[in-house]
């Protein structure tokens, strides 16, 4: 007999299964292999961002401004390696090769997320608030380099990012698959990921411990912002256009993959593989709501409610401990 808390554990991959069997009989198309990979590669995006939202919320912060630094990293990248960089001034241009396009990317990325760990912990900013503006800052600076306009035609070797394949699985999910393993290692196996845990189940006694509860912040969102920053070079190279746009609502989507993967709110409690069945729920669910042509609006609605379940589970199962 399986214990409560053995239960506890299984629920995400519950959840997951008892949805697939749902609409495997609603609709013949769900089961098919072109539908299975479709769900794998837009899923892959959001387990990239979900996995740097759990380190995040393991501390017990949040970061809200991951789909507007996918947006504004992805564009980035495409106007770089379509444009490069034109100095009138000095009659200079300065052209950027596919691995300089992702590197300074991943870079940016990686500099707005330790803005947000930054000002978290030197002005000691709620991480809601500090990221909700950045959530706004990076969606006017993507507005500001592409002047309102998609960057489209970024080449074939760029595309192949977000549609190519490598021993006939789609690049996007080896992508997320290693994302998630190094996360994993880090989480079970490095001093990092303990003191992850240790400080979102106990901030002041981390502290009082000699954990240094702000160079740990800062590396979380810095991780997160570099993830969000990979979400938005396999979004824009899937589409082979850098939308201004992008990223719209990711932030809820990594939130609800984390919360339906078992990962508290509150912080301390969870693990990268149940935010890997959470993100996998939620692809699933999308899917499946497009397959039975429910109303974009109506999706939105199941959404909400989906995440506000979860929530109270979390709360429920909080309370029972």
């Amino acid at each position: 007999m399986l214990k409560a808390d053995q239960i506890k554990k299984l629920q995400p991959f519950i959840a997951l299964i008892v949805l697939c069997a749902v609409f495997a009989v609603l609709s013949d198309k769900f089961l098919t292999t072109s539908n299975g990979w479709n769900v794998m590669r837009q899923v892959a995006v959001n387990i990239c961002i979900s996995v740097g939202m759990t380190l995040v919320i393991l501390t017990g912060g949040i970061d809200l401004s991951v789909g507007s630094i996918l947006a504004f990293a992805g564009a980035l990248a495409a106007g770089l390696l379509k444009n490069g960089i034109e100095l009138t001034s000095q009659n200079t241009f300065i052209g950027f090769t596919l691995l300089g396009g992702i590197l300074i990317c991943l870079l940016v990325g990686a500099m707005i997320g330790l803005f947000n760990g930054w000002i978290i912990t030197r002005f000691k900013v709620p991480p809601f608030v500090a990221t909700l503006a950045m959530l706004t800052i990076a969606r006017g600076m993507t507005m500001l380099y592409t002047h309102g306009y998609p960057i489209n035609n970024l080449g074939s070797k760029f595309d192949f990012i977000g549609t190519g394949w490598f021993l006939g699985v789609p690049l996007p999910v080896w992508i997320c698959l290693f994302v998630s393993l190094i996360a994993i290692f880090i989480t079970r196996r490095m001093s990092l990921g303990v003191y992850i845990y240790a400080l979102g189940d106990n901030e002041n006694a981390s502290r009082l411990s000699g954990i240094s509860v702000s160079k740990i912040k800062m590396m979380v969102y810095t991780l997160s912002g570099t993830l969000a920053a990979l979400g938005g070079l396999m979004v824009t190279a899937r589409l082979d256009s850098a939308q201004p746009n992008a990223g719209l609502s990711y932030e809820l989507d990594a939130i609800a993959a984390v919360v339906i993967g078992g990962t508290s709110l509150s912080g301390g409690k969870g693990s990268v593989l149940g935010t890997l069945l959470g993100a996998l729920t939620i692809g699933v669910l999308n899917n499946g709501l497009v397959l039975l042509n429910v109303s974009p609006f109506w999706q939105q609605v199941i959404k909400g409610v989906v995440i506000l379940l979860a929530v109270i589970i979390d709360k429920a199962s909080s309370q029972d401990e």
